[in-house]
C-alpha cells in the first residue's frame, strides 16, 4: 500500500479559539498547521518528527468561530532527513460549504531516532503539477538558508531604543508532544502572542498577524523549562509593524537560557471596524536601530524575490 502524501484535518473553530473580536487568534492557526504537518511527517516517516523550519505563513482572512475549518498539509519534497510539507488553510459556513483561502506555509520536518536525525523515504513527483511544487520548494531551500544568514548577523542589545515587549512563564505539561518536547505549533503560538503584543503596545489598537517568515528550531524545549519570549520592533509600515521575536529556555534552576526559536513576524493594527488602520511611524535613533530597520527592509526584499505565494490581503503594505 502506498504511504499518503497528504493529511486533511477538518473541524469547527471553536469560540475557545477567538482572539480579537469574533476572529480566530492566529496562533491558534500556527497551531492547527503545526498539527497537520506532523500528521503528515509522521505518517511518512513512520515515526517521531521534530519542526525544523517554518516559512512563509500568510495569513490571507480571518476565520470565525462556528466556521469549517480545513487544514490540509501535503509532501512536497523529501531530503534524506527532511519532509517539506505545503499546508493551506480554508474555512466556510458549514452551511454553505463555500470554502475560502485563510493561510498556507511551507513546513520543514526532520525524522528522529532516539534523538539523531534518520532517513526517510524519499518521495519522487510524477505528474506536472508534483515536479512544480517539488522545484518550488527547493528553491525555497537557497532562499531559506539567505533569510536565515540576514537574522543570524543581526545584533540585539541594550543599544536599541525599539519598544519590546517579554513574556515569561513555564513550559507545562499540555505543552508537549509525545516525544517529550513542547511541539513547534505551541512556540509559534508564543511568538504570535508576544509579537503582537509588542504591536499593540506601539500602535495602540488591537493587531494581527499577517505574516510570519523565518521560523528556525535550534534547540527542544522540555517540561518545566523557563521560556522568555522578547519582541522588538524593528520596523513600521503604514498599516504594519514587523517584529523580530525570540524565544530562549533553560531549566528553573539554572540563570542560563538558550535560542531555541527566532522569527520575524508582521502584525497589521485593526481599527474599530477590524480592518487595517495606519500606525505611528517609528523612527529608528541609535546605529542598532538604524541596522535592524535596514534588516527588516533586507528581508522584505528577500521575500520579494522568493514570493511564489500570493500577497496577503490583510495588511499587505508592509
Amino acid at each position: 500500500m502506498n504511504t499518503p502524501r497528504e493529511t486533511v484535518l477538518r473541524f469547527l473553530a471553536a469560540p475557545t479559539d477567538v482572539g480579537t473580536g469574533n476572529q480566530v487568534h492566529t496562533g491558534r492557526i500556527l497551531e492547527w498547521i503545526d498539527k497537520a504537518a506532523y500528521a503528515q511527517a509522521a505518517v511518512w516517516s513512520g515515526g517521531y518528527a521534530v519542526t525544523a523550519y517554518v516559512g512563509n505563513v500568510r495569513f490571507s482572512r480571518p476565520i470565525e468561530a462556528g466556521e469549517l475549518v480545513e487544514v490540509s498539509a501535503r509532501l512536497v519534497h523529501t531530503g534524506s532527513t527532511s519532509m517539506h510539507i505545503q499546508c493551506d488553510v480554508r474555512a466556510c459556513d458549514p452551511v454553505t460549504l463555500d470554502y475560502r483561502h485563510c493561510a498556507e506555509c511551507l513546513v520543514v520536518f526532520i525524522a528522529v531516532r532516539a534523538g539523531t536525525p534518520t532517513p526517510v523515504p524519499s518521495w519522487l513527483p510524477a505528474s506536472r503539477l508534483e515536479v512544480h511544487e517539488s522545484d518550488e520548494a527547493v528553491m525555497r531551500i537557497a532562499l531559506r538558508k539567505d533569510i536565515e544568514d540576514a537574522m543570524a548577523d543581526q545584533s540585539y542589545t541594550e543599544a536599541g531604543t525599539a519598544p519590546r515587549s517579554a513574556l515569561r512563564f513555564l513550559a507545562a505539561p499540555g505543552d508537549v508532544n509525545w516525544g517529550g518536547n513542547v511541539h513547534g505549533g505551541r512556540i509559534m503560538s508564543w511568538i504570535d502572542d508576544a509579537a503582537n503584543l509588542c504591536a499593540t503596545h506601539w500602535s495602540g489598537t488591537p493587531c494581527t498577524s499577517v505574516y510570519a517568515g523565518g521560523v528556525r528550531f535550534y534547540h527542544p524545549v522540555k517540561i518545566g523549562h523557563v521560556v522568555e519570549v522578547e519582541a522588538r520592533l524593528l520596523h513600521t509600515g503604514h498599516e504594519t509593524m514587523h517584529v523580530s521575536v525570540h524565544v530562549r529556555s533553560g531549566e528553573a534552576t539554572s540563570p542560563d537560557r538558550v535560542l531555541t526559536t527566532h522569527c520575524l513576524a508582521v502584525c497589521a493594527a485593526l481599527g474599530p471596524d477590524l480592518r487595517p488602520t495606519p500606525v505611528p511611524h517609528w523612527t529608528p535613533l541609535t546605529a542598532e536601530d538604524h541596522a535592524l530597520d535596514e534588516h527588516a527592509r533586507h528581508l522584505i526584499r528577500l521575500r520579494g524575490r522568493g514570493r511564489v505565494d500570493g500577497p496577503a490581503q490583510v495588511g499587505a503594505a508592509v
